[in-house]
């Protein structure tokens, strides 16, 4: 009984002492301490930061990505490939056999509605616009004709009947003049042009160009293909099972193997109607800008599609690469100037498919490193003297 008193008044007697404890080395680390969840021992603690030798800095092949708002619902991954936009997208043909006399585009270049693509020498082309040039002689003549015999038929001179033939030969050669105008019009050329003019038909970028000078241009081949590449078409292919769960017009993201560590947002625009008989599949199209013209048509994606309802609250999700173990807390590294990163920890949540959901610590937007994460929590832990672990 008397130890116990003892033991009381030793413990009475620290409370009272007003020299603040030893903060010992778990408070010494930050990333230790913040971790605890304690929002107001965060507030007060310095971040800390991870640097890295220059010329470490040049193999650590480090890339970045934002903190993304999602929607709160179940999210299920599947495989896709990029298409070009097919409503903002062209494959150009010759309309007739012709010889290549000019190309004026090349792959990659961006060209203009109307824009001219390569000019083309054909024979046909020379009979059209001399039958264009006999219409409109004979129209010619049929007007002057039509307006004698109107004013000799107005003298009392000639019978109605003759004037009412004059006037019918007018509007007669004017049809063969109109006929004459669009056949040459088909060649894509105005009246005055010598050669044969292949335009594009929309604005956007040459993809790609199959045509040389001096080669005969079928109308059977394409020449070149145009679109416009600001918008793609992403074709995710989903089990049966998820797609009938995927609903229309909602946000998804997609990542790339050629672009490692970057995340894009994309927008679910129409389901298929069918089911892959052999993959037992159905084709989902969603919409990705690409504003900086990094993604190109072909290349392979994993796609992260929301399923079922909306969520009401939306929850910060990041890829699940940027999220590393540093002593007893799970941090995200943040650009800190030039070779500098902050190891902040995080509230970790679920697994989304290949996304962690991030329940503090971080807001929408916020810059992290995804690529080379797990190369930075090295360094943090050989920075704390071989990242030791707690009992």
């Amino acid at each position: 009984m008397t130890l116990r008193i003892a033991t009381w008044i030793v413990v009475a007697a620290a409370c009272r002492d007003p020299k603040p404890p030893d903060p010992g080395p778990a408070a010494a680390d930050p990333v230790a301490h913040r971790g605890s969840g304690t929002a107001h021992g965060a507030a007060h603690q310095e971040p800390e930061l991870v640097k890295i030798a220059p010329d470490m800095m040049r193999d650590l092949r480090v890339t970045t990505g934002k903190a993304q708002a999602r929607a709160a619902a179940e999210i299920v991954s599947a495989l896709g490939e990029l298409h070009v936009n097919e409503d903002a997208y062209a494959e150009i043909a010759s309309p007739v056999s012709a010889r290549v006399t000019q190309v004026l585009a090349r792959p990659g270049d961006t060209v203009a509605v109307g824009q001219v693509l390569a000019r083309l020498d054909s024979p046909e082309l020379a009979q059209a616009r001399a039958e264009l040039d006999a219409a409109r002689a004979r129209l010619e003549l049929a007007r002057k004709t039509a307006e004698r015999k109107r004013g000799l038929a107005a003298d009392r001179l000639i019978p109605e009947r003759e004037q009412l033939e004059a006037e019918a030969a007018q509007a007669d050669a004017e049809a063969a003049s109109r006929v004459a105008a669009a056949s040459l019009r088909r060649f894509g050329g105005g009246d005055g042009e010598s050669a044969l003019a292949i335009k594009s038909p929309i604005a956007g970028t040459v993809i790609d160009r199959s045509v040389v000078m001096g080669q005969l241009a079928d109308p059977s081949r394409t020449l070149f293909r145009v679109g416009d590449l600001s918008m793609l078409w992403l074709v995710a292919h989903v089990f049966e099972r998820d797609a009938v769960r995927v609903q229309s017009g909602r946000p998804a993201s997609a990542s790339f193997a050629a672009l490692p560590g970057k995340t894009f947002e994309a927008v679910i625009r129409s389901i298929g109607r069918e089911v892959d008989a052999a993959s037992r599949t159905i084709a989902i199209r969603l919409d990705v800008a690409n504003p900086g013209g990094v993604l190109r048509p072909g290349m392979s994606a994993t796609v992260a599609l929301p399923l079922g309802e909306v969520g009401d609250a939306p929850v910060i999700v990041v890829p699940a690469a940027a999220v590393q173990r540093v002593g007893s807390a799970w941090v995200v590294f943040l650009p800190h100037g030039e070779a500098a990163f902050e190891a902040r920890p995080i509230g970790r949540g679920r697994d989304l498919s290949g996304e962690v959901e991030v329940l503090s610590g971080l807001a929408p937007g916020d810059e992290l490193v995804i690529a080379g994460a797990f190369l930075l929590k090295a360094e943090a832990d050989k920075a704390r003297g071989g990242g030791e672990h707690e009992d």
